[in-house]
């Protein structure tokens, strides 16, 4: 019988003696062949000389110079940032005040008194005018109550009666909600009361409309033209955010379905069939973008009509005025276009 198999019946046979048949001592000896080797002790816990190793323990290094240079560095900082804030801050503050104090010169001495002849007066002067003056609004508040809507149908009254007495007969007015057109016929109510404040009863007509929404018109009460020949029936169109990009989106996706059945050749699809559809729907390029506002803040304003469109705002600015509209228009007569070139 092999070993193995007898030591193994002698350990079943203890077994169901309740261990009395092996002592302890015996029982060990029969189950050591089979017990695992022990693992190796690590040479770092291992004793040396018969002696415990000792750990030794560096003592700290001082880092007295090294916090002070660091506190040192961080003030250094701190002052130089205190400083440059300090220098732009006051450099804001003057540049506002100057710009304030010269928009209220400005105001002072170009004041319209709600007078075409004034009006005509201050841009006499010019060696041209836009043929499309466009701006962009903003309502204040979110129209909250309705007095931010009222406001906004008052500037768009104003700016179309300063148009009217310059001689400018196209207007484009960008309010990114697109609220003035769901109150087409009161903002015409209004625009023909301003124009009826600056004219009197003889004012010129008006037509207001918004793309892909009837126009209202009314018709001129005077001669239709004025002293510098100038047509004076206005035609002001209002526009919002889905004019722009989302135009050019549905532009997109008509030529795209036209070209896949057939309608129309992919050759035929350029740049001018684009512009020429752009401007039927939605407007054509203006010569003049007016912003009221203190940076250069377009809000989603039509891209593709403005590629060559002059951009002017007045720095600091804080809302409608006369004297920004004013300046606009000397800049505007001052300035080169190269197209390019």
């Amino acid at each position: 019988m092999p070993a193995a198999k007898r030591e193994t019946e002698i350990y079943r046979r203890d077994a169901k003696l309740n261990h009395n048949l092996l002592t302890p001592a015996e029982r060990e000896k029969l189950l050591e062949p089979y017990l695992p080797t022990p693992p190796a002790r690590s040479p770092s816990r291992s004793k040396k000389n018969g002696k415990i190793p000792r750990i030794m323990v560096e003592k700290p290094k001082s880092h007295s110079r090294l916090g002070v240079r660091n506190f040192l560095r961080n003030q250094l900082h701190a002052l130089l940032y205190a400083i440059v804030h300090t220098i732009f801050s006051v450099y804001i503050r003057l540049r506002q005040a100057y710009h304030n104090v010269k928009d209220r010169i400005l105001a002072i001495l170009y004041y319209h008194h709600r007078t075409p002849e004034l009006i005509q007066k201050d841009v006499k002067g010019l060696s041209r005018l836009p043929e499309h003056l466009s701006f962009v609004l903003k309502l204040e508040d979110g129209g909250k109550g309705g007095a931010g809507l009222e406001a906004l149908v008052d500037e768009v009254a104003e700016i179309t009666a300063w148009c009217a007495c310059v001689g400018i007969p196209t207007i484009s007015i960008y309010e990114q909600t697109g609220i003035l057109k769901g109150y087409i016929p009161a903002t015409h109510r209004a625009v023909t009361r301003k124009l009826a404040s600056y004219f009197g009863p003889e004012h010129p007509g008006i037509t207001l409309r918004a793309p892909h929404t009837p126009s209202v018109e009314s018709p001129a009460t005077s001669p239709t033209i004025d002293s510098r020949g100038a047509a004076k029936n206005l035609s002001v169109l209002l526009l919002s955010s889905e004019d722009g990009r989302d135009s050019l989106v549905d532009l997109t996706k008509t030529l795209a379905e036209m070209s896949q059945r057939s309608k129309l050749s992919v050759k035929d699809i350029s740049l001018d069939l684009v512009d020429a559809e752009i401007s039927e729907s939605v407007m054509g390029e203006p010569d003049l973008l007016i912003l009221f506002s203190p940076t250069v803040e377009l809000s989603g304003y039509p891209p593709w009509q403005m590629r060559l469109t002059e951009i002017f705002h007045v720095h600091d600015n804080q809302g409608v005025g006369y004297q920004v509209f004013l300046r606009a228009l000397y800049n505007y007569a001052n300035v080169q276009m190269r197209f390019g070139r």
